[in-house]
């Protein structure tokens, strides 16, 4: 991508998103199910060690405030929510600052650390997606009392989900425990997890969800926690890369299928997320960052969480960086995505 095409690109992407800002949101409300990619926060309140509510995490979020985001600031739940004309920054269900009366425009069931796999969210006690969809259901039951049944239909079949998950499967289940390895060749495993992806989309759709956006998992072996690990070169893992993008695509296949097998039901998956992401990685100074081989927090190799915390040195200017800590991007990457992504939800969903 040149220049005078990403330019024009977010030209594009801006005129969009100021024209959509003028209408009336054909989408209510913004509903988001996966992991740290797009939790808003749910984290915070559940017995884990995985949770990013203190500082330098949000030290770019509006007042400077560590929300659980996974970011020094925004994620693309975020910008999508604010693109369809609805709110800059969608809430944490289980956060208590919100009630059902801010959910109603938008809602995240998302978990950092869990995975389509039941075994994944066990690595680090953090919520599963079958209690994501739990938290779902007892949303729209509050949905139902807040404005009445006709008008929680409408919200929950208009809505626009969004699910972003499956990286914790391979990094944190798959490659780091023997369990699944001795189970599944990662083919096999890749095959598993579409299934339960399938499973769970099917029951999501059972439950009135018309609209939704499935991403896959990114450029895995560019994060600089893998490359930190590659001490030839500190270059991306081309190996957990290759598996991304078979996973990606035995998703895409699913779509297909589901799209087909389910009436009125409009899935979208996005898969240039992953080809965005990796052209960031590759060529950053298209994008206007320095630097991509480590993150902005502390060393930048290996640290997250806890380990990136007010004692560690940070980088003055996280917008140069790609990612904040060694597993998640910042918010100006977070943007750049969602801003690629963002004319086709529009084009798609409107």
């Amino acid at each position: 991508m040149s220049n005078i095409s990403l330019i024009s690109f977010s030209l594009l992407s801006l005129l969009l998103i100021l024209l959509v800002g003028k209408t009336i949101a054909k989408i209510p409300a913004v509903i988001v199910f996966g992991d740290s990619s797009v939790d808003a926060g749910n984290n915070n309140v559940i017995s884990t060690v995985l949770k990013s509510n203190f500082r330098p995490y949000g030290r770019d979020f509006d007042g400077g405030r560590p929300t659980g985001r996974f970011s020094n600031g925004r994620i693309p739940p975020d910008f999508i929510s604010q693109a369809f004309g609805l709110k800059p920054a969608i809430p944490a269900y289980l956060d208590p600052m919100f009630t059902i009366s801010d959910f109603a425009t938008g809602v995240c069931f998302a978990s950092a650390g869990t995975g389509y796999d039941n075994a994944t969210s066990n690595v680090l006690n953090v919520i599963p997606l079958w209690k994501e969809l739990e938290y779902y259901q007892d949303y729209q039951k509050k949905l139902r009392d807040f404005v009445g049944n006709d008008k929680a239909n409408e919200i929950v079949g208009e809505a626009l989900y969004l699910m972003s998950l499956g990286t914790n499967d391979f990094l944190e289940n798959y490659y780091t425990f023997p369990t699944r390895r001795s189970q599944f060749t990662v083919k096999q495993y890749e095959d598993f997890l579409v299934r339960l992806a399938g499973k769970f989309i099917r029951e999501l759709y059972n439950l009135g969800a018309r609209k939704l956006s499935l991403t896959g998992v990114p450029p895995m072996g560019c994060l600089p926690l893998e490359r930190s690990t590659n001490f030839m070169n500190h270059d991306c893992s081309q190996e957990y890369n290759n598996v991304a993008l078979d996973f990606n695509a035995k998703l895409q296949a699913l779509v297909s299928q589901l799209n087909k097998d389910l009436p009125a039901f409009n899935i979208l998956f996005t898969s240039s997320v992953y080809d965005i992401f990796y052209d960031i990685i590759r060529r950053p100074s298209l994008y206007g960052f320095e630097v991509t081989g480590v993150a902005c927090c502390a060393t930048g190799t290996f640290e997250m969480s806890y380990l990136c915390n007010e004692h560690s040195i940070t980088c003055p200017d996280a917008n140069k960086y790609v990612f904040w800590d060694a597993f998640h991007p910042t918010q100006q990457t977070n943007q750049i995505i969602s801003h690629h992504l963002i004319p086709i939800l529009l084009s798609h969903f409107q």
